[in-house]
């Protein structure tokens, strides 16, 4: 009998045996021309159907190929959350481009250095199209998305038809390096035409489920991010309208004002709506779907989302690398109520998820190890870094560089990343786990724990605790249950109690900036 920590969410029909799918974007091209009378976007109050939104993606796809672009070309984009930004995008896939989202918040050099990278065309509205962009471009063809492409083109010449070759990088998606240079996760097209957001025609019941939820998707952030870009695939697909509020908008109240009934959250935000929530009456009923990534939420800050919000809270886990892995529906916690709370779900369609040692053996059912995961929708690998691709890919599994282990009943527990680790005395400790232990106590409403050197240990861990409540913490107490929990070696060097965690741009706790905050033991900032 096999006994191998090893689950599976349904496969793919495509996996064993290639793409038999339609290149990427053609099941939204033709999405679009079947039902052109559905609301597709509502921007600001004004909507946009599928087929006046396929009308942009002509005209763009026209100005595009006037610029010479085509199968194998690259482009840069840079557009706010738009219906006209998202039509350049589905323009460039449609003609085969290599396709590089510039995030928000890039610095000088770094624009500089992604630009000079083999960029064809830059692609910005006004919005993206900022001074620093501009001189970054240097020698780069500049277009203007209004004037250069749809005023250009006031009408769509022709039918659109997917021109994207396999095997060719489709997508480049930016990341934050630890030197400071952005890194790209590359996609090809084949593995964009597999991705399960995109192909309603083989979605099983459990993702048909969730996508009936996204009839109204509040859509905000940057159609470069990845995930953003996953779950708006599931809302167009599934049929419904993804709404794009006037800014600024307020969370939660933005669910009650728009009837937004599916909604994508970090930890960070979905603490704020629960704080707003424990006060103010905001109606939220208009939610089917919430779901909550992009970093470790603690069990009772679940439950009480659960409790706040009813039966509409999800939990995912993924990575850029490979797109949405795991899973957590309300109807799992019913029906476990007491035992996946600290849980990311079960793997998700499509994905094949494995637990292996430090030399990748699998290991036994309830054993801690290294997630390995195999989805048809992984990247291709690293933009130009064959030694970080070979680290992270292994004969067509992703090391996801997350450490857990999967229960008998397939749930998947986290413990931390297998990098995000501190070495006290040459022992390895997860800050994960710590973070876990910490916010256990019932006086601890949120916990992270960095690591930085120390003289007489090597390293030494260092934890911020945000009070639940209102109550300050005895630190004294949280350290003793700590150590109650994982043992005196897991106790941090300094506690500091804060009243928020700063946010970096991705909407992830900024570890960044707590390192630079480490303070005297047993502290209070």
């Amino acid at each position: 009998m096999d006994t191998s920590a090893r689950a599976s969410g349904h496969r793919s029909p495509h996996h064993d045996a290639g793409p038999r799918t339609a290149p990427f974007p053609q099941a939204l091209i033709d999405d679009f021309r079947t039902r052109p009378e559905l609301p597709a976007f509502e921007h600001r109050s004004r909507v946009r159907t599928r087929g006046e939104v396929l009308e942009l993606i002509g005209r763009c796809a026209d100005g595009l190929r006037v610029a010479g672009l085509g199968p194998g070309r690259s482009v840069a984009v840079a557009t706010d959350v738009t219906p006209e930004g998202f039509a350049l995008l589905m323009a460039a896939y449609a003609l085969g481009c290599r396709v590089t989202g510039l995030r928000p918040g890039m610095t000088p050099a770094q624009l500089v250095y992604v630009l000079s990278d083999g960029i064809d065309v830059l692609v910005a509205d006004e919005t993206g199209a900022t001074p620093e962009l501009l001189d970054a471009a240097g020698g780069v063809t500049v277009l203007r998305l209004g004037p250069d492409l749809l005023d250009a083109h006031p009408k769509a010449t022709g039918e659109l038809t997917a021109e994207g070759r396999p095997d060719d990088i489709a997508l480049v998606t930016l990341t934050s390096g630890s030197t400071g240079q952005p890194k790209g996760c590359a996609h090809s097209y084949r593995s964009l035409s597999l991705n399960w957001a995109w192909q309603p025609a083989c979605w099983p019941e459990r993702t048909a489920r969730l996508a009936v939820g996204y009839e109204r998707y509040l859509l905000f952030g940057t159609l470069s991010s990845a995930v953003i870009f996953e779950h708006l695939g599931v809302c167009l697909m599934g049929g419904g309208t993804a709404v794009i509020p006037e800014p600024p908008f307020v969370f939660p109240q933005v669910f009650e004002r728009h009837r937004i009934t599916a909604c994508l959250l970090t930890v960070p935000r979905l603490h704020h709506v629960l704080d707003v929530l424990r006060t103010d009456r905001v109606d939220t009923s208009s939610l089917r779907v919430l779901l909550v990534a992009g970093s470790p939420l603690a069990p009772h800050r679940l439950a009480e989302a659960a409790r706040l919000l009813g039966p509409v809270v999800h939990q995912g886990y993924g990575q850029t690398e490979t797109g949405m892995l795991a899973l957590l529906t309300p109807d799992e916690m019913a029906e476990f109520p007491d035992r996946v709370y600290d849980s990311v779900g079960r793997p998700w369609s499509g994905v094949e998820m494995d637990v292996r040692d430090p030399e990748g053996r699998p290991v036994p059912t309830g054993t801690t190890g290294e997630i390995w995961v195999r989805t048809d929708s992984a990247m291709a690998g690293y933009w130009k870094d064959e030694e970080r691709t070979r680290e992270v890919l292994r004969a067509g599994w992703v090391r996801t560089r997350d450490i857990g282990h999967l229960d008998g009943h397939g749930f998947l527990r986290l413990t931390g990343r297998a990098r995000d680790v501190v070495i006290i005395n040459a022992i390895v400790h997860y800050a994960g786990a710590i973070e876990r232990a910490l916010a256990a106590h019932p006086d601890v409403d949120q916990a992270y724990v960095v690591g930085a050197p120390d003289e007489r240990t090597g390293e030494a861990a260092h934890a911020f605790v945000v009070p639940a409540g209102g109550r300050a913490p005895d630190l004294g107490a949280v350290c003793a249950f700590v150590a109650a929990e994982l043992g005196e070696a897991s106790v941090p060097a300094t506690v500091t109690v804060v009243t928020e965690v700063p946010v970096a741009a991705s909407g992830k706790p900024d570890k960044r900036a707590l390192l630079s905050r480490v303070a005297g033991p047993l502290e209070t900032a």
